[in-house]
This record gives structure tokens, C-alpha cells and sequence, in this order.
């Protein structure tokens, strides 16, 4: 977190300033050492404003707001490294948003596993006019994802990112299960929509 630093210095004091009349007067130095203090923090914050805007380098509570900002999806994300890589990942998965690659890198983002996604459509070519279509006539997508210890909130959440990632036309469904070397067992819960 952000905070005030006792003696910080600031990087261009005042008394220095100052026409060379008041250079040797010690109200105007004392006065200008008391304004020194107040906007020691200002001026620190915009030398290095560039690293505020780093996800690797900001402080966390700035990462948070960082990450409202450039519209990542970091709801429920509770560790420090994975805030910071889906806010730096943001803007790449804003360019493969709707696609099987964006949903995936998504949900790895923010569980820290990669989800087996299935989908219904297909693609292929034909030389003859009226070949077979591909895939299934009924759209339907569906992520499962395998967590070591899954709970009814790791649904929750799922089902809310693939809902903001998913194409928009898309139903889909969505199943949390535990990964199978663990002894904890938990049941398989899906949402549809």
C-alpha cells in the first residue's frame, strides 16, 4: 500500500528557488521547507508515474483500480501474481474476446488452470455446393474446468467470466469438478444458461 514517508525529501525544494533576497532568510527557507513536505508526495508519485501504469510495478490497490480501468476480469482473484498478469494480459485478450483462445486464456487467468472447452460449431470447405455443414445445427459451448479443492463460489465465478467472455450468440454451460489425484471430493455442479 501507498503511504507517507517521514523526511522524505522532495526532488525540487523551493528554498532553491527563490529569488537570492530571501536566499538567507531564515522565515522564507522555514516556510518553504514546511511546503517542501507537503508536496515531497506529489512530486514523487509524478516522477514515477510511468511505473504506476506497470502492472508489474504498481502498487497493488493502484493494480486493482488499474485492472477496472482497462477492463480485466479479476473478480475473485485473490493472489498478487495472477491480479497482475490478467491486468497486463487485458488488452490482448480484449483482441480474442468471443474466440475459444480468449475464453481459454481468460479462465487460466483467473483460476490458474487451463479449462477443456467443447463447442458446437465446426468449419470446413467443400468443392461441390451443398456439402455437409460441420458441427452441430444447435450452437452450445461448454468449459469444464478441474480445481483441487472446488466450491460452489468457483462455479459462480466461472459461470460469470464465461458469460462476459463467450461469444454473445452462444448458450452455454459450465462445470467445476475436482481434479482426480485429490482425495477431496466434490460434487459436480452445472449451470446452464
Amino acid at each position: 500500500m501507498r503511504g507517507s514517508i517521514d523526511g522524505l525529501g522532495s526532488s525540487a525544494p523551493l528554498g532553491m528557488m527563490l529569488p537570492a533576497v530571501f536566499a538567507d532568510d531564515d522565515l522564507a527557507q522555514h516556510f518553504v521547507a514546511g511546503l517542501d513536505e507537503v508536496l515531497a508526495p506529489i512530486l514523487n508519485v509524478l516522477d514515477c508515474l510511468d511505473t504506476y501504469f506497470d502492472p508489474a510495478l504498481t502498487p497493488i490497490d493502484f493494480a486493482q483500480w488499474l485492472g477496472i480501468w482497462v477492463g480485466a476480469e479479476t473478480d475473485g482473484i485473490d493472489s498478487e501474481p495472477r491480479l497482475r498478469a490478467a491486468v497486463a494480459a487485458a488488452a490482448a485478450l480484449h483482441r480474442v474476446r468471443g474466440t475459444r483462445q480468449g475464453l481459454s486464456e481468460a479462465v487460466r487467468l483467473a483460476f490458474g488452470t487451463t479449462p477443456e472447452i467443447t463447442e458446437s460449431g465446426g468449419a470446413a470447405w467443400s468443392a461441390r455446393p451443398r456439402g455437409p455443414i460441420p458441427g452441430s445445427p444447435r450452437p452450445h459451448l461448454h468449459v469444464a474446468l478441474r480445481l483441487p479443492a472446488p466450491t460452489a463460489a468457483d462455479t459462480h465465478r466461472l459461470d460469470a467470466l464465461v458469460a462476459a467472455a463467450r461469444p454473445a450468440h452462444m448458450p452455454y454451460s459450465v462445470t467445476v469438478t475436482a481434479t482426480p489425484n485429490v482425495t477431496t471430493t466434490a460434487t459436480e455442479r452445472t449451470l446452464e444458461s
